[in-house]
């Protein structure tokens, strides 16, 4: 009898170990069916969700000016992003088409000329006799240049397009997670009760802190990393207009790249090399001296702003935004620095775990 039971325990076991491993290989299937049908969709729903929650402060104190209206605060912050990322776009997108149109047509009439390198340009270090001999040929034989340098051309075109294309599709994608973030907004006090529960679940009774840690971790992001970025670029493309620097719009949206990538200083030293070779050294010297100021700006920018508000040192959101950034892009600046951040303090429990245990006894 004894083995009878023995054994029908064991089968009893066997068949709910099988029954577990059912159960979790459909809920896994199901899972990884829901992401694939929402795999297009989840770029456009994690940018509305990273900018409903660092514009939420801004948007309450709007919803109680409006006397709780929050559908018509979110409906006017819309319309306020739209602008700022439509209007910006359109003005760069008609600069460039008029000068690409320019440039044709004096190519075509071949009233385009350049002005020969001054004689300071062959005594720079490394790059200046083979820049002033390139410099020269297009001065006095710009046609040859050109047909010389054809097959790099030919070369250039397709990833021009394809670089065009991307960033139209990108302008899409924020046109569209800006209507996202506006509809999260309008039903913010559902989507907190989504919130606080899915922290629940993962989190246990340190929910509502891993919750908190992760919105003051993407507001730290916008304002320390994007928010520096765009100062920055505001600055630098003043200066590009002022100087008179061919293309303004274009390096500005080059240095705006860069500034988020934590690259923007490297991007200046090409239009302050061009200033020194086409404009007077009192003009060139006083560019070089604001192109300073604008990269080492976020030396000062970034400790007031990133980590600000965060239970975590900046450090960790720095590493993570950086790293999540190369990892999977630019929606990695806020889910590397979510990550490191949670794990961060997770790590931090671990390690305090043992610690009260021995105090409790």
């Amino acid at each position: 009898m004894a083995i009878e039971e023995s054994l029908n325990d064991n089968r009893i076991r066997v068949r709910r170990a099988l029954e577990v491993t059912i159960h979790v290989g459909l809920a896994l299937l199901l899972t990884a069916a829901c992401l694939l049908i929402l795999r297009p969709f989840l770029p456009l729903v994690a940018w509305g969700i990273v900018i409903a929650i660092a514009i939420y402060p801004a948007y309450r104190k709007l919803r109680s000016l409006l006397g709780g209206r929050g559908t018509l605060a979110a409906v006017l912050f819309a319309l306020v992003f739209l602008a700022v990322l439509i209007v910006p776009v359109a003005l760069l997108t008609e600069t460039m088409i008029e000068s690409i149109g320019t440039l044709s047509a004096h190519i075509k009439d071949g009233t385009l000329s350049i002005p020969p390198p001054p004689a300071s340009v062959e005594n720079w270090p490394l790059i200046g006799p083979s820049l002033a001999k390139s410099w020269g040929m297009a001065s006095t034989n710009l046609t040859g240049l050109l047909k010389s340098l054809s097959p790099q051309i030919r070369a250039l075109v397709p990833v021009l397009l394809s670089a065009s294309a991307g960033i139209g599709l990108t302008v899409l994608q924020f046109v569209l997670a800006i209507v996202v973030a506006a509809v999260l907004l309008a039903n913010a006090s559902g989507c907190a009760t989504v919130s606080r529960s899915l922290a629940g679940r993962l989190f246990g009774d340190q929910g509502p802190e891993f919750e908190e840690l992760a919105g003051s971790t993407i507001r730290s992001v916008t304002n320390g990393i994007l928010g520096v970025a765009v100062i920055q670029t505001i600055c630098a493309g003043l200066g590009f207009l002022v100087a008179g620097l061919p293309g303004a719009g274009l390096w500005t949206l080059v240095f705006l790249f860069s500034a988020v990538l934590q690259l923007g200083g490297p991007v200046l030293i090409l239009p302050v090399i061009y200033m020194f070779a086409i404009a007077s050294t009192t003009k060139a010297i006083v560019f070089m001296i604001w192109c300073l100021f604008v990269a080492l700006m976020d030396n000062v920018l970034k400790p007031m702003l990133l980590g600000r508000g965060v239970a975590v040192p900046i450090a960790v959101v720095f590493l993570g935004a950086i790293g999540g950034f190369i990892a999977v892009g630019i929606i990695g600046l806020f889910l590397g620095a979510i990550v490191l951040s949670v794990g961060y303090k997770l790590f931090l429990a671990w390690l305090e775990g043992p610690v009260q245990a021995k105090q409790g006894i």
